[in-house]
């Protein structure tokens, strides 16, 4: 291991050594109030049930949340800080946001906050937030984004003026581990503003409330000891929290206020908002003068000049250290320059710039980890000290996945608006966590295809709102990339990760064909599959028509299922002859999906649109049948499912290589749907893909048309066409009306929180690119395509991925005229030198200007742009602008 960086080298002690450095981590959620775990209402109104009101006192059941936190990856100890601006009317211990009701598009964090740095085993963590020092917000941010409908844009934080004079304070925070169990808290706080501001910074321990539920009465302690902070867990090792400086030190205890909550008495004298009665409200009868509790806080009052800086370290180790602060700067500093020089070993050629966007995006994907603490069977069924749940519990939500018990540091989407997995961004994320940490992005593939995940009928779980819905089967997809991208960067196929992966994902694969195929076509439904407001109505509800849908991209995900399946088992062929059985069971399907698809042989009306050349869904109703002739990405998902079969591999597989010529002899109807490509002195490539040739080219032209899908940021989700056509389908005297909507969502649909009626989406882009390169293997160079359509310009397919690659990565990166486009018409963003460098890395992005829209921070698949920044300019050696 002698040439491995620092950080490199603690992951091969991680993997070959047990070392802990995972041990502590960003697992700490960044919103634990109005979820689904902490709903025990009769009519499932998780967002009203804890609001954030309720947040800071009252206990929760299943996790914690706080402020740029840490906790250890039981989720059993946490510490982060909390802030009081002197005029607030309760300490910022949490972030602040609208629930689904409360916004005009949905529910959406109202704070400024950016994940600056953080490498995988987090020996070294930046975060910033944006503290104002007027008095927050809180009420006009509900009342005027309640007022705004949905045609009007949200209203932000910086809108509100309380930014105005730069009246804040920058509030960073570094951690630096000086080992798997010593962690180092700088807090570096800045007055920004134009005349002194006071500020109480209180770095805040506590301990996840275990103990009042009545499973377990164990409770864990904290104590002051010597001006330190004592825990002890039955557990957790014994730690220590040292605090440079002598701050006081407050306890309480982790308790609900059930005075202040139901005005009943509370069941101990100390509870969970005890800290912030004594500070804020004086109270200092609020706090245990024995400096005993379950949570701790060290305070620090400080008023700071225009202009001045102040710092705060903390020791949080599993030894007491009699001088914890010597040489704890220059760890700081030898950690950063650590990750500098792992980072520096990620892609090639790139401006600053450039990779400044890269490391972000790293950034705030490894931020992005939570410990996630659900079992649905006690949920449902409630817990021995309190009250049974209601009735309507053992039939309502997620009632049919009591197997579920999940206790994993996963990650997130988004650890304020999505803090739960979701299964098709999960896969996502792991292509990106590849490049750094191999082996965390093996370990989550795996994750939801565990016994304990995976529904025992083969279902992954979709997402905590309603793990029974349905997502796109990208898992396939997500562990062959992970498989090839470790294997290109370590040297080493690891197969037994391969073959673990590829065992569950059969039983996953049987209950796509067994239940989203009723009729045993071929053809597949499956529902809003992940693009929300995409179809006329909620794909995921009963149809107003009655009848069901025959999806396009239903029938596309299965199909590039299928080939996932299929390249996964011809690679484990090559060691394993058992598998080439299984090999040929996918080839086969395959073919019987394309056929399906392409109406081979087929009876009724068929996806693909003679006339219009591109896939719609089918309506089939008592009525007859209709294409729904919205022109969306569902039609060129087809796209997606491509891959090529190498002489080579059909040499070294005989036995597959004999079958796949017989079903081609004996199919001929099928068989003109492959293509047979030679290669001088190697023999004849193969390729499979749903849409090739013709309809290929035909679907291109659409794509990469600016008047449709084509943007200057990547591929729309809905054709331009719709601006001045919109589809319209009229049931029963409503109209069910599809437009381009390129920003927010303007109906309601799904809810309304996001929007595939015009933007652009990074993983649906990311897809689109891989297929375009995957086409461009087989036809070569001499394969030739208008681009954009319309302009005269022909290029090859493996040049217009590059195109869209670079579309895509242009949102993020500053232009000539020093803007970003992420950041649309925010001037303060744009260009104020103490904001301009930070960058959010949205849900998804406005189709005309490539401004960010829906949840600002979920890196979690927005992070793709990492991996085309890494692809693109390793494959080129370009500098990127």
């Amino acid at each position: 291991m002698t040439d491995l960086d620092p950080e490199r080298r603690r992951l091969a002690d991680v993997r070959e050594r047990g070392v802990p450095w995972y041990r502590w981590g960003p697992y700490l959620a960044a919103r634990e109030w109005g979820t689904v775990r902490e709903d025990y209402s009769r009519d499932s109104a998780a967002w009203e049930y804890v609001p954030h009101d309720h947040a800071r006192s009252r206990a929760y059941r299943w996790g914690e949340d706080g402020l740029l936190g840490i906790c250890d990856n039981h989720g059993r100890l946490c510490l982060a800080l909390a802030l009081w601006n002197e005029h607030d009317p309760f300490l910022k211990e949490r972030l602040f946001g609208l629930t689904g009701p409360q916004g005009n598009h949905g529910e959406d964090v109202k704070e400024y906050y950016f994940f600056l740095d953080n490498t995988p085993t987090h020996s070294y963590m930046k975060a910033l937030y944006k503290y104002p020092q007027r008095r927050f917000p809180y009420d006009l941010l509900v009342e005027e984004n309640r007022r705004r409908g949905k045609d009007a844009a949200e209203f932000e934080l910086l809108d509100t003026g309380v930014f105005a004079e730069n009246r804040y304070f920058d509030v960073a925070v570094e951690y630096a581990k000086v080992g798997p169990e010593d962690v180092l808290a700088r807090i570096t706080v800045t007055n920004r503003g134009p005349e002194p501001a006071p500020l109480h910074v209180l770095p805040t321990l506590w301990f996840r409330n275990t103990w009042s539920w009545g499973w377990d009465a164990v409770r864990p302690r904290l104590r002051a000891v010597g001006g330190l902070v004592q825990a002890a867990h039955p557990t957790l090792r014994e730690y220590w929290m040292a605090c440079a400086g002598a701050p006081a030190l407050l306890f309480t205890d982790n308790e609900s206020n059930a005075r202040r909550l139901w005005n009943v008495a509370s069941r101990t004298p100390f509870v969970k908002d005890g800290i912030n009665a004594a500070v804020v409200g004086g109270e200092t009868h609020a706090v245990n003068p024995a400096a005993i509790g379950t949570k701790a806080a060290a305070h620090y009052r400080f008023v700071l000049a225009p202009g001045a800086t102040e710092t705060i370290m903390v020791r949080l180790s599993s030894l007491r250290h009699d001088m914890p602060f010597d040489g704890t700067d220059a760890v700081v500093t030898r950690r950063r320059a650590e990750a500098d020089a792992f980072y520096s070993r990620i892609g090639g050629a790139m401006s600053d710039d450039a990779r400044a966007v890269q490391r972000q995006a790293f950034a705030g994907l490894l931020w992005s980890k939570q410990f996630y603490a659900y079992d649905v069977g006690v949920w449902l069924d409630g817990d021995p000290a309190y009250p049974p749940p209601p009735e309507q519990r053992q039939t309502g939500r997620n009632s049919d996945w009591r197997h579920l018990n999940n206790a994993d540091v996963i990650s997130m989407p988004d650890t304020w608006e999505y803090p739960w997995y979701a299964a098709w961004d999960l896969a996502f994320h792991c292509v990106p966590l590849a490049l750094v940490d191999p082996d965390f992005a093996k370990r989550q593939v795996l994750l939801l295809l565990r016994e304990w995940y995976m529904h025992p009928n083969g279902q992954l779980p979709a997402y905590e709102w309603a793990l029974g819905d349905v997502n796109p089967p990208v898992h396939a997809w997500a562990a062959w990339r992970v498989y090839k991208v470790d294997k290109r960067m370590s040297g080493v196929a690891d197969r037994v990760f391969l073959e673990r992966a590829f065992h569950k994902l059969l039983l996953n694969f049987t209950w796509w064909v067994n239940r989203k195929d009723p009729d045993g076509r071929n053809v597949f439904q499956g529902g809003f599959l992940g693009l929300d407001n995409i179809g006329v109505f909620d794909r995921s509800k009963m149809l107003p028509t009655g009848g069901h849908l025959d999806q396009s991209d239903g029938t596309a995900w299965v199909g590039m299922f299928c080939l996932n399946m299929l390249a996964i088992a011809l690679e484990l062929a090559r060691e394993d002859i058992a598998y080439e059985d299984v090999a040929t069971k996918f080839f086969e399907h395959f073919m019987y999906i394309a056929g399906a698809l392409n109406d081979i042989g087929g009876e009724g009306i068929a996806l693909w649109d003679d006339e219009d050349e591109f896939f719609y869904d089918v309506l089939h109703t008592d009525a007859g049948s209709l294409r729904l002739k919205a022109r969306s990405l569902v039609g060129l998902i087809p796209l997606l499912a491509v891959e090529t079969i190498e002489p080579d591999l059909l040499d070294a597989l005989p036995n597959f290589r004999r079958r796949m010529e017989w079903f081609l002899t004996y199919r001929p109807h099928l068989a003109s749907l492959v293509s047979r490509w030679h290669v001088p002195g190697e023999g004849d490539r193969r390729l499979l893909a749903l849409a090739r040739g013709h309809r290929m080219k035909r679907l291109l032209r659409r794509m990469l048309d600016p008047a449709e899908f084509l943007s200057d940021y990547g591929v729309r989700a809905l054709s331009r066409y719709h601006v001045q056509n919109p589809y319209v389908l009229t049931v029963d005297g409503t109209d069910h009306v599809i437009q381009y909507d390129p920003g927010e969502s303007t109906t309601g649909v799904f809810g309304g929180n996001s929007n595939w009626r015009g933007p652009i989406w990074f993983p649906i882009n990311y897809l689109l690119i891989e297929a375009l390169q995957k086409f461009h293997h087989y036809y070569g160079d001499e394969f030739l395509v208008e681009h954009p359509t319309g302009s005269g310009t022909k290029r090859t397919l493996w040049h217009i991925a590059e195109d869209l690659s670079r579309r895509l990565i242009a949102i993020f990166l500053r232009g000539a005229d020093g803007r970003r486009p992420a950041y649309g018409a925010n001037e303060v963003l744009q260009h104020d030198p103490h904001w301009r460098d930070y960058l959010l890395f949205h849900e998804y992005f406005h189709g005309d200007t490539g401004e960010g829209l829906g949840a600002s921070h979920q890196t979690g698949w927005t992070a793709l742009v990492a991996k085309l920044l890494e692809q693109t300019s390793r494959s080129r050696g370009r500098t990127l602008r």
